[in-house]
């Protein structure tokens, strides 16, 4: 693993995140590899697409708060929370509409906001699920991009976030070791 901007794809283009994580990501200095992918529609989806265990694919969800917006991340085989998120945060949080997503990170796709508040000028809250990967995986801004990095450099890119266990995890079936 190593720093990087993106890598030759076997028919000629470039694997790419999104610019501003791009910068991000580069500005912090921290080790990582892209992972191309098949176009996916969710994060399980991903992590059978990848051969990845889905707990170790972090995902990133949007929510409105009283002052603005909040980050959660959690692990692909999970959901949030949002009662036990609002008590830890004392404050009532919402989903987002896609018209408030496109404003706040407007370089990514629907469905594939990478779990990296700060280079979004968003808070962070982190399940404790998370934290327990040595490895971690994250869409890039696209649906056919990965970003994966040990779990020291994951952390490098958090400023401070709080860490609740605000998860729980989806019933059914999930991929390769999740």
């Amino acid at each position: 693993m190593g720093p990087h901007n993106g890598r030759s794809r076997p028919e000629g283009g470039i694997v790419t995140i999104a610019l501003t994580l791009q910068a991000y990501l580069d500005r912090k200095g921290v080790e990582y590899d892209l992972v191309e992918h098949r176009p996916t529609r969710s994060s399980m989806a991903t992590a059978r697409a990848c051969h990845i265990a889905a707990r170790c694919l972090a995902k990133g969800v949007v929510l409105r708060r009283r002052d603005g917006y909040l980050l959660v991340i959690l692990p692909a085989p999970h959901h949030v929370r949002l009662r036990k998120l609002k008590a830890a945060l004392g404050e009532e949080v919402t989903l987002v509409t896609e018209h408030e997503l496109d404003q706040l990170i407007p370089d990514c796709a629907h469905g594939a906001v990478p779990p990296i508040g700060e280079c979004y000028g968003l808070d962070v809250v982190i399940d404790d699920h998370v934290c327990a990967q040595p490895e971690v995986y994250f869409e890039g801004g696209d649906h056919t991009t990965l970003v994966h990095m040990s779990q020291a450099q994951f952390g490098r890119l958090m400023r401070e976030p709080l860490r609740v266990n605000f998860s729980a995890r989806n019933r059914g079936p999930t991929p390769t070791g999740s």
